[in-house]
């Protein structure tokens, strides 16, 4: 079992190699250079585009991130940004489809059956026999709308002429659709892209509703750290809706509508909330007229209003344990600031100090020297890292050690972090590694295309990726000192254990 806690790494480490990739041994200095290669093109609608010339094959990339994902929700439609990223593959008016015009009527009937069955069973004192009626012919709505799909007309259309790497993913902050296609194909790429955000077609929406309801179940509901995750943010984030699950709730999912989806769709998917990037062998003077041909149709809105919720601070040390017949794990949450805060760096020192591979202090100390664990791992970035998050730590027990156990050794790490100047050679460790990360090659176009995106999206400039380095050097002793003394307090942790369902509630060994 392994959980990824890399937290900002991704979004800060990872990002500035990834823009290297291609263009040699630079560093922060050589931002000049690298604007030489990368225009900025705004359309009057408000959407943004990213253009990387690199030379190499006759092959492009690209990533759009829609500044919309989970946190974005409200009670009762939780899931709903998954859920679109979902619609955004089923086709247009002009892709999918036998007969539009026939099956925009057989939708419209469709979805004014469901409408009809919601009515009738979310009553005080349903009809169960009225439900009952309702749905058989919603049912019959829906077999007849499913008569005039197409299916998977978007994705081999794309495949068809080429295209790789077809796929989209929904976070708690953002989501993102992405793909590659030969340079010769950019105007397919243009086309394809706007009309699907220009006309898309809500078909097979809830037979699609069904298939997401599926993902929760495999994913959270049969999976204990799945469950565990989930229960967690709930109980760290008292109102932030980073305690939301990005698949959402099982009665939400139950229970939302293409109704619901389409009025997600016209709030967050406008030009505004919407950033390309494109990273290949094209030229930026060449695409620019097909960018704004094709993209330019769509109808300029406002950018959604920002969250006004802020969780407030915690008073008090919480926590949760689930029993299930699985391993025991062991997990602490501390709140941490935004990936923009000024000490974002040096949580990440801490991170890479603390946990980062078999030199890192929680491997050394737990898992080869008292040998209470079989893993131990550290980071932010839970679940997000746009808003205020979570600094986790998670150690899975070694066989017969209780996780009170390793809650004991993971805090006199802590403390010690807390108390205790790291060491020069650690400290130095974390710098070379942030320059090594720097120039080597992590990504593809592909790759390279989303960090874009992300780090724009996130700051406002993908500019500031390469402030990255500069803020690394910066780190000092007594920065790691002093944020791990803020953070590592027991009245601001959040603890979630997973317990064997047999074990006893306590006690230092089984």
């Amino acid at each position: 079992m392994q959980l990824s806690l890399r937290g900002c790494r991704g979004v800060c480490a990872a990002v500035v190699a990834s823009v290297m990739v291609g263009v040699g041994s630079v560093s922060a200095q050589d931002l000049a250079s690298f604007e030489k290669r990368l225009t900025v093109h705004t359309l009057p609608n408000g959407y943004t585009f990213l253009i990387l010339e690199r030379a190499g094959a006759p092959v492009f990339s690209f990533a759009t991130r829609v500044d919309v994902g989970s946190a974005q929700e409200v009670p009762g439609i939780t899931g709903l940004a998954h859920m679109f990223e979902h619609m955004a593959f089923k086709g247009t008016p002009r892709l999918g489809t036998k007969d539009f015009a026939k099956e925009k009527v057989a939708l419209e009937e469709l979805e004014a059956a469901y409408q009809a069955y919601e009515r009738a069973r979310a009553v005080v004192k349903p009809d169960q026999a009225e439900v009952d009626r309702l749905l058989k012919v919603f049912k019959a709505k829906e077999a007849a709308a499913l008569e005039f799909v197409v299916p998977n007309a978007f994705d081999e259309a794309v495949s068809r002429e080429g295209g790789v790497g077809l796929n989209a993913g929904t976070s708690a902050e953002a989501t993102t659709y992405y793909y590659s296609l030969p340079s010769n194909k950019f105007e397919l790429f243009a086309y394809l892209e706007s009309e699907r955000f220009l006309h898309p077609v809500f078909r097979e929406f809830y037979k699609e509703r069904d298939v997401v309801m599926e993902e929760r179940r495999q994913r959270t509901e049969s999976q204990p750290i799945g469950k565990l995750i989930e229960r967690m943010l709930a109980t760290a984030f008292l109102a932030h809706p980073y305690k939301q699950p990005t698949v959402g709730y099982m009665s939400d999912l139950q229970r939302f509508t293409m109704t619901d989806a389409e009025a997600f769709f016209r709030t967050y998917y406008v030009p505004a909330n919407m950033v390309t990037a494109i990273v290949g062998n094209v030229k930026a003077a060449e695409i620019i007229p097909i960018i704004d041909k094709y993209f330019g149709r769509l109808p300029k809105g406002e950018k959604p209003p920002p969250l006004r919720t802020l969780e407030p601070p915690q008073a008090a040390e919480l926590s949760i344990t689930l029993r299930e017949k699985a391993q025991p794990i062991y997990i602490e949450g501390y709140h941490k600031p935004s990936a923009l805060h000024p000490d974002d760096a040096v949580y990440d020192a801490i991170a890479e100090i603390l946990g980062r591979g078999r030199t890192s202090r929680l491997y050394t100390s737990l898992v080869e020297k008292q040998k209470v664990a079989v893993q131990a791992q550290v980071g932010g970035g839970l679940p997000g890292v746009k808003y205020p998050h979570l600094f986790v730590a998670l150690a899975v027990p070694a066989r017969g050690v209780s996780n009170d156990k390793v809650a004991e050794a993971l805090h006199a790490e802590l403390a010690r972090m807390s108390s205790e100047d790291v060491t020069d050679e650690e400290l130095a460790r974390f710098k070379t590694r942030a320059k090594a990360d720097l120039i080597r090659s992590l990504d593809s176009n592909s790759g390279l295309a989303e960090q874009l995106v992300t780090y724009h999206t996130l700051t406002g400039s993908w500019r500031d990726i390469f402030t990255y380095i500069e803020r690394t050097d910066a780190v000092t002793k007594a920065d790691i000192r002093r944020v791990a003394a803020d953070v590592f307090k027991a009245s601001n942790r959040t603890v979630a254990r997973l317990e064997n369902e047999a074990a006893p509630a306590a006690g230092g060994t089984r």
